[in-house]
């Protein structure tokens, strides 16, 4: 649209203008005003979710700033996804915090900027917007990490994270400015009709689409460029890596969407099969080497690379012999999973974090033998998610997990469904572990549970989503594919 209306980007505005306030008053109050800027936080990303949400049913592309940032369906879909993540996560995170001297301004305003990156990531129409949302992003996230500088482990953890993150943004850079030579622009649009012009010199291009997958895989965690996520998972403070593993990971599809199926989709052909490779490898290391982990988080870091591994199934099923007849199913699946995948390590998060307390982090398989006697609350809710994870009925996974299955299938991909299949059942083992530890162990640990009220009733709302998402997911599906339908170059 021309003449964009401009009240499309008031709520990209109002998580802009938390920022600014909760700055200020981070900056000018006394250390008893953190209470303030966490509120304002939470208020502002709770309007702004809802207000993306609300925008989410308007079928109008709008573009701003010499088309440079774009406004559609999908954009305000899976932005009112992060934004309502986000204060979900530091409404779990509060307590945690707390009990570490770690309720800090710093934390509410680098979460936020990192908010704001994802934001930026998710509307970018422009090889240039869509690789500053990415660093505003990282670079939020990497100093996040490193916010308890007492601790050697999360020192550590970010010092791999921005050695690898520098490493694939090059990678990244690098096949952008390709892409550039070969195409002449960076907009989207543009790249987008350069390519399917077919005057353009193939090897350039392929080698452009090469890289920029290399940083796209990196940005999702997919194998072979999966290493920073178990030591990142493991290393940073809980409440960290929540902010981490939830809505980067929903913001990096979406960044996926826009480089190759916006801008590069007449390449199809060449980047699924790359596609093809890294979802296979993720799915097998990532259940695999799950197995044999101890520690939760660690092993939820190896969870979701191998879920990374099936939205990038639903990526690689939309073109099949050329022909876009099913591509908006199969990029609604994937959108599908990703949601669900979110909602669900918003559940594992805020059980593990609930568990722990001051001087003690709840990490290990061990603690969490017999919760079901300590809190059966906590022990259903990490069941239901656990269940959602494996792709047990009647939890929503089950429905992500079919759905992405029946597009592979789809797609003529029958070996790479039964893959997928065969792998998850190794996964579920390590899911399963965990809910027969809780029901059937004794407890270790006696101690109570003592957690916010707050925390205990989100909590509650989270596993009663995922179980009624997973009995009627027909609503939340047919958002998706009317977001995609709305928004693909087709």
């Amino acid at each position: 649209m021309p003449n964009a209306p401009m009240y499309a980007l008031l709520p990209d505005a109002l998580v802009l203008t938390g920022i600014i306030v909760a700055w200020l008053n981070d900056t000018f109050s006394s250390p008893s005003g953190r209470r303030t800027t966490y509120l304002i936080a939470l208020l502002t990303t709770i309007v702004a979710g809802i207000w993306f949400a609300v925008n989410a049913f308007d079928p109008h592309v709008s573009y701003f700033f010499t088309r440079m940032y774009v406004v559609d369906p999908f954009a305000s879909a899976m932005k009112a996804v992060v934004t309502l993540g986000y204060a979900v996560s530091i409404v779990y995170s509060r307590k945690y915090l707390e009990d570490r001297d770690l309720f800090r301004g710093e934390f509410f305003l680098l979460g936020m900027f990192s908010l704001l990156g994802q934001i930026v990531m998710i509307s970018g129409n422009n090889f240039l917007t869509l690789y500053l949302g990415l660093e505003l992003m990282s670079l939020s996230l990497y100093a996040l990490i490193a916010l308890r500088r007492d601790a050697s482990q999360s020192n550590e953890a970010a010092m791999k994270y921005y050695v690898l993150g520098a490493l694939a943004s090059g990678f990244l850079l690098y096949g952008i400015s390709m892409l550039y030579g070969a195409t002449g622009s960076l907009d989207l649009s543009d790249v987008f009709k350069a390519v399917a012009s077919g005057h353009i010199n193939d090897i350039v291009l392929l080698f452009g689409v090469v890289f920029v997958v290399a940083g796209v895989a990196f940005k999702m965690g997919a194998v072979p460029f999966h290493m920073w996520v178990p030591d990142v998972y493991q290393g940073a403070p809980t409440a960290m890596t929540l902010l981490t593993g939830g809505g980067p990971k929903v913001a990096a599809f979406a960044w996926a969407v826009r480089f190759l199926v916006m801008g590069l989709l007449p390449l199809a052909v060449d980047w699924q099969e790359m596609l093809i490779i890294l979802a296979a490898l993720s799915m097998i290391v990532g259940n695999i080497t799950g197995i044999v982990q101890r520690n939760v988080k660690r092993m939820l870091a190896y969870s979701a690379i191998s879920n990374m591994g099936f939205v990038l199934l639903g990526l690689l099923a939309g073109i099949v012999d050329n022909k876009a007849t099913g591509a908006a199913s199969a990029y609604s699946s994937a959108m599908f999973y990703s949601i669900v995948y979110l909602i669900t390590t918003l559940g594992a998060f805020g059980v593990v974090m609930m568990l722990a307390r001051r001087d003690f982090e709840a990490e290990t398989l061990d603690d969490f033998k017999g919760l079901n006697h300590r809190s059966p609350m906590l022990a259903f809710v990490m069941m239901l998610v656990m269940f959602s994870l494996a792709g047990i009925p009647p939890t929503v996974g089950f429905y992500a997990k079919l759905a992405v299955l029946e597009a592979t299938m789809n797609a003529g991909l029958t070996w790479l469904a039964i893959l997928a299949v065969v792998t998850s059942l190794f996964g579920a083992f390590y899911y399963l572990r965990i809910v027969k530890l809780m029901y059937f162990d004794a407890p270790q640990d006696t101690s109570p549970i003592v957690s916010h009220a707050s925390n205990r009733a989100l909590l509650t709302i989270n596993g009663v989503a995922v179980l009624v998402l997973g009995i009627i997911p027909g609503p939340l599906m047919s958002l998706c594919l009317q977001a995609v339908t709305h928004t693909l170059p087709l």
